[in-house]
């Protein structure tokens, strides 16, 4: 039995797996920080309320448009297929470029600082704790999700569902508390909630960045297409489930927050679910800090189990070294590329300013969710002969292309800054390793790289896939 139809064989990602892949992907650290960012961007209570529901509905709209592609081409990797399907081979080296080297190492990097932070917390509890421990906190966190997702697919999952459903429970906590508070009469900051609101251009584009980045993740599923059961009936089905599911959660909790905690509370609050925990759960207020710890791990292990994948692909089409497509001969798993991934996680872990982080790599990221839904248009024209078990009315396409353009330039426009260009820089300057490697496949790379890929091979055991058309 070849390789390729082992791996087939040990498919074990069915339709519960995935929406807890989605749901725990989605909620992990972005609910707990973003908020604070989100109501600093929108002005006051309203518009943040409104930004929450709409960035919901933003990433169910892109999800509809990626369950077509999904289920249109059944492969993995998500944008990086679509994208090689609709406009060729650069940009779709440019998109794996881009996210192998800095998107999915940085939201690794990101998930895994979130996680230190909270669970260090209880240990520091007059004081924020040092960086070194957070950083190794986080280095920790890195070394041991890349195991797990290293040594099985079964064991990651059976994980990702734990872990999922340990960060429902504290969102029903926070939830709850705040709907019985609420009962009480405590609805002084949600009165009069439009006085302060934002009317800046950029500033409403960066609140939808900080937003977004807690609903990042709504992707997931297409970057394991191969691994799924049934992707047909069960990719579009997890979507249509997961995400209205996430968006109810964000909008309550915010709401929850928003019964015990003013506006600047809120915003000079360093862990906005630790504050509330402190203010509604005391003396079990120690739960808020350690289930957001477990709901951050969760998804930091979403994020590994997925960005593996994007390497592997890109690897097998080439555009990536061969060594990142090979697979494990024992434990079937993307051994190389998963690891490949931990390492530059810890390096983006050492400029540990979380914010910055996230806006940066939502610039890049909604570039290319754009492009993408722009690819589902384009092949409506171009591809009318490939089957389309899911097919989203074209406005929707439309409206995620025209809020990904603005949701890239608005920010820029209203506050250019040159972190912005050098981030484009770094997207093309892909092209200088492109021309030479990829397009004209120079032989003396390949003789440079033959003895790295055998000796690398020798070492973690691991061997090539087959091309899969």
């Amino acid at each position: 039995m070849s390789l390729l139809k082992k791996l087939k064989c040990c498919i074990l990602i069915g339709l519960l797996s995935g929406i807890s892949l989605i749901v725990g992907t989605m909620i992990g650290s972005g609910i707990f920080i973003s908020p604070k960012s989100v109501l600093l961007y929108s002005g006051d209570v309203g518009p943040c309320l409104l930004i929450w529901t709409a960035c919901g509905v933003l990433a169910t709209m892109g999800a509809l448009c990626y369950a077509e592609l999904g289920t249109m081409i059944t492969k993995s990797g998500a944008e990086y297929s679509y994208l090689m399907e609709a406009f060729g081979s650069l940009v779709a080296y440019l998109y794996s470029w881009t996210t192998v080297m800095v998107l999915k190492p940085s939201s690794f990097a990101i998930i895994t600082l979130s996680f230190a932070e909270y669970a260090s917390a209880p240990f520091y509890p007059d004081c924020t704790p040092p960086l070194v421990v957070i950083k190794c906190l986080s280095a920790a966190a890195i070394i041991i999700i890349t195991g797990v997702n290293c040594l099985s697919v079964k064991l990651a999952s059976y994980v990702q569902n734990f872990f999922t459903g340990a960060k429902l429970i504290i969102i029903i906590v926070i939830v709850v508390a705040g709907i019985v508070l609420m009962a009480q009469g405590k609805t002084e900051n949600l009165s009069n909630a439009f006085e302060g609101s934002s009317t800046s251009f950029g500033a409403i584009g960066l609140a939808f960045y900080n937003g977004l980045w807690a609903y990042d993740g709504w992707n997931q599923l297409n970057f394991i297409t191969e691994e799924l059961k049934n992707p047909y009936r069960n990719l579009p089905l997890a979507i249509v489930i997961g995400i209205p599911l996430v968006t109810v959660c964000y909008v309550f909790v915010n709401i929850a927050y928003f019964t015990v905690m003013t506006p600047s509370e809120l915003l000079s609050s360093s862990a906005v679910a630790v504050t509330f925990g402190d203010k509604v759960l005391y003396p079990v207020a120690w739960i808020v800090p350690l289930f957001v710890a477990f709901s951050t791990f969760g998804s930091a292990n979403g994020s590994c189990f997925t960005a593996g994948r994007l390497s592997y692909v890109a690897g097998r089409e080439g555009h990536m070294v061969k060594i990142l497509s090979y697979i494990s001969l024992k434990r079937f798993t993307p051994l190389p590329a998963l690891l490949f991934n931990g390492i530059l996680a810890i390096f983006y872990i050492i400029p540990a300013d979380i914010n910055t982080l996230i806006n940066y790599f939502s610039f890049a990221q909604w570039a290319f969710y754009g492009l993408t839904t722009l690819a589902l248009i384009v092949m409506r024209f171009t591809r009318k002969d490939l089957d389309r078990p899911v097919k989203v009315p074209m406005v929707i396409a439309g409206i995620v292309t025209l809020v990904s353009c603005y949701l890239v330039l608005a920010p820029i426009i209203d506050k250019p800054e040159w972190a912005y260009l050098y981030c484009t820089i770094f997207i093309f300057s892909g092209l200088i390793l492109y021309f030479p490697l990829v397009y004209k496949k120079a032989n003396w790379a390949r003789k440079i790289m033959r003895p790295i890929t055998m000796h690398l091979q020798l070492l973690m055991e691991v061997v090539p896939p087959e091309k899969t058309e």
